[in-house]
Formats: structure tokens, C-alpha cells, sequence
């Protein structure tokens, strides 16, 4: 017997689903059988994500921090009439200590982090079938004082905030919503950074090593899926230990 895909016919929007955690669920949930739109700020980026997933997607090209283009990733996205999963993943991450963070550091990162990922979601709710489920990919900085990650760390505990609210908000339409928050992961952000740099990261995991991008997206196809039927409200560490120890 063929087994069953776990999103079999479903339509999932994954932002900044170009590189890293976003690519790698992207390649997962069409795998696992959904249509997935992704989105991504640079079209040359864009253009090789849908080559590299290969099949049953479409790549809207924008920035969630600007509102006219997420009301054209929607547009796009009312083709199938319905979405059942919004991955809200786009995210940037830059780091200032205190006495050095900028009012451009701060708006920049509150303007995509936070804005961004409110208005990813609100705008998806009139297409967001009841039952659905709803992901932000936050980080373990929401819970560890890391020298120089207080804006990004503010972030996102914003996002950890945000599930909290719209279990509440949205639970007349059983919509379920959760926050995966990923350790240190091998992503393009992590290339160019110096090896010293990557070996003090890797020596406050537990594990010891950073995490892949497909473990992080295995974890949002969990929360996608039906075997997180009655999962609602949470902050999941895919971190190696990092944030508990």
C-alpha cells in the first residue's frame, strides 16, 4: 500500500523560500504532496528556488515588510482559492550591542521580523481554511541573552508572543498556530562568517554542531501536518539543546 503524504492536496505559502529553512520545507512539502507558493526579494534567487523544487510551486517575488507586495503574493495565491498552511519564515537577522544599536538597526528588523510576519498572516486569513495551521519561524535568541542579539532576540519573542494571542484569536476557526524556533543553522547567513566565529557558536550547543535546514523543515512539516492535530500555542526549540541548558 502507497503511503499517504502527510499534506497531500494542500496549498502551503512558505516566505523567504528561496534559501535555507524555506527551501528546504519548500522541497519537503511538495514532496509530501501540497502546492506551495514561496516568496523571495531577489527574482534570480526566486527563479532557481522553483527550478530546484521542481514541480507544483510558484515563486511571487516581494519583500514582506512591504504591504502592496503581499497583497500581490495573495493575489496570486487566490488562484487555488485557499491556503491550509502560511509558513511566515522570511526573516533577517543583523546584530548590535547595546550602545551601538541604530534607529535603521532597529526599524529594519522590527519592519520584516515583526510587521512582516504580522501582516504575512492577516492578509492570508480571508483564503486560511478553518482547521489550518499557521507557522513563524522564530529562534532560540528569544530565550538566551546572547552579547549583541537584543533587537533580533526582541524579535523574536514578538513572534512567541504572537501564537499566544492567535490560538486565542482564531480557535472559533480551529486554526492552530505555532512557532518553531531554530538553534544555530548552516543557512547562507552562516557563509563568510569567520571559523572562530562558527566554532564559539557550535560550543554553546549541546550537541555540538549547528543544526541543518532540513531538520528545521521537518519540524514545520510536523506542524503543518496532521500529527500535530492538537499542538496549538507552542514555541518548538529545533536547537540541539541550546535553549534548555
Amino acid at each position: 500500500m502507497a503511503k499517504t503524504k502527510k499534506l497531500q492536496g494542500k496549498v502551503a505559502v512558505i516566505t523567504g523560500g528561496t534559501t535555507g529553512i524555506g527551501l528546504a520545507a519548500a522541497k519537503l512539502f511538495v514532496k509530501e504532496g501540497a502546492y506551495v507558493f514561496i516568496t523571495g526579494r531577489s527574482q534570480k534567487e526566486l527563479d532557481e528556488a522553483v527550478k530546484a523544487i521542481g514541480s507544483n510551486v510558484t515563486g511571487v517575488q516581494g519583500d514582506i515588510a512591504n504591504l502592496t507586495d503581499l497583497d500581490r503574493l495573495y493575489e496570486a495565491v487566490a488562484i487555488k482559492g485557499r491556503i491550509d498552511v502560511v509558513f511566515a519564515n522570511a526573516g533577517v537577522a543583523e546584530f548590535a550591542p547595546l550602545g551601538k544599536i541604530t534607529e535603521e538597526h532597529f526599524d529594519k528588523l522590527f519592519d520584516i521580523n515583526v510587521k512582516g510576519t504580522l501582516f504575512t498572516v492577516q492578509k492570508a486569513l480571508p483564503l486560511l481554511n478553518d482547521g489550518g495551521s499557521i507557522i513563524l519561524n522564530g529562534s532560540v535568541a528569544s530565550v538566551k541573552g546572547t552579547p549583541a542579539f537584543g533587537v533580533y532576540g526582541a524579535t523574536k519573542a514578538a513572534l512567541r508572543s504572537f501564537v499566544r494571542t492567535w490560538t486565542s484569536d482564531l480557535k472559533d476557526r480551529h486554526i492552530r498556530s505555532n512557532v518553531i524556533s531554530p538553534g544555530p543553522t548552516d543557512t547562507p547567513v552562516i557563509d563568510g562568517q569567520p571559523a572562530d566565529a562558527i566554532a564559539r557558536i557550535v560550543s554553546t550547543i549541546p550537541m555540538g554542531r549547528m543544526g541543518e535546514p532540513d531538520e528545521i523543515a521537518k519540524a514545520a512539516l510536523f506542524l503543518a501536518s496532521d500529527d500535530s492535530s492538537f499542538i496549538t500555542g507552542i514555541e518548538l526549540f529545533v536547537d540541539g539543546g541550546r535553549g534548555q541548558v
